[in-house]
């Protein structure tokens, strides 16, 4: 009876594994294409930086297959204002900015409004501390 209970159990926990996404399940390519968050489906999923991404058609999981750099946000998603303070805060999707054809996304509005108000140089600040807060890239 140990051993049944024991294999239902392993099996609950099996069926109760969730993947946690990439950018919180939001498509990539869709900050550069649509300018908004965009929810991807599963249906358009890639692995790739030791993630799991989803896209919201197959158009932009194989844009994002042939060039992740471009469309993944900076510092590993990881809000680029608070790095700049040398913090690790982690990035909202639904607050985010593109500069120079790169996306940022924040934990706040003020810290948007913030980075646009001067992005070259806080860029500069967040790229000296990233490595050390582990915001430096996926893995």
């Amino acid at each position: 009876m140990c051993i049944v209970l024991s294999v239902a159990f392993s099996g609950l926990a099996a069926a109760d594994i969730r993947y946690e996404y990439a950018i919180s399940g939001y498509d990539p390519v869709a900050f550069q294409t649509r300018f908004e968050p965009v929810k991807g489906i599963e249906k358009h999923q890639l692995e790739w930086g030791g993630r799991l991404w989803l896209f919201s058609n197959i158009g932009n999981k194989k844009a994002f297959e042939g060039a992740p750099e471009v469309y993944a946000p900076k510092f590993a998603g990881c809000d680029p204002y608070s790095l700049a303070q040398g913090l690790r805060a982690q990035g909202s999707p639904r607050v985010f900015a593109l500069h120079e054809r790169s996306l940022y996304i924040f934990n706040s509005k003020s810290h948007r409004f913030l980075f646009l108000s001067a992005p070259e140089k806080l860029i500069e600040l967040a790229q000296e501390n990233a490595e050390r807060v582990n915001c430096d890239g996926f893995r």
